[in-house]
């Protein structure tokens, strides 16, 4: 089984959620994980500006991605921060280039699922994952969520992330929060639970 995790990540949380998600693929034997960043499309002055160069070459040695691997995958889960309650604008640019997948259908049946983060803790991270889901619809994937069996989601007493659309991270307004616990916990169920499934779609015991 071939679990593709492509992701998105300015400074460094998601990339933390993306290496959860990877070890909680890699929890089901027989499972093989690749993790894949998609191109940047902001130049170095601007990442300069933004104070995300240091974040960026610490995740320099992930590949990037290419289209073309994705219908070699047998589950695709992807990593996104939010953005005004909507992915990112590298993720969208990145999917608007998987049209000719789209028309082959090559995609179809394939498992699919989404994590995200936000600065605040109510700050787009459920329209996001919907969002995404539009995409991942369109392309004929099984959508695939962060079910309640993850008994992180029913804590109130902490702040943190994921919802039953998919994992996630709050990472505060200056970006200093890193994904805790919960948050990454809910990231490796969500590798285990894509894994599971595809394991039984796939028809491997």
């Amino acid at each position: 089984m071939k679990i593709l995790v492509v992701y998105y990540s300015m400074y460094g949380h998601i990339h933390a959620m993306a290496n959860a998600v990877a070890e909680g693929v890699l929890a089901i034997e027989g499972a093989e994980v690749m993790l894949r960043r998609v191109p940047e499309t902001l130049t170095n002055d601007v990442l300069k500006r933004m104070n995300a160069l240091d974040a960026q070459k610490e995740m320099a040695h992930i590949p990037i991605c290419r289209v073309d691997e994705l219908p070699d995958a047998d589950a695709i889960i992807f990593g996104t921060p939010t953005r005004f309650g909507n992915m990112c604008g590298q993720m969208s640019q990145f999917l608007d280039a998987t049209g000719q997948l789209w028309v082959k259908g090559s995609l179809v049946g394939k498992v699919g699922a989404v994590f995200t983060s936000s600065a605040t803790q109510h700050g787009g991270q459920e329209s996001t994952l919907l969002g995404f889901h539009r995409t991942l619809f369109h392309h004929g994937f099984i959508v695939v969520g962060l079910p309640y069996s993850y008994h992180g989601q029913m804590d109130t007493e902490n702040i943190a992330g994921n919802s039953p659309y998919g994992a996630s991270t709050i990472v505060g307004n200056d970006g200093s929060r890193k994904p805790n616990k919960s948050e990454l916990d809910g990231a490796r169920f969500l590798g285990t639970h894509v894994t599971e499934i595809t394991r039984k779609l796939i028809g491997h015991h």
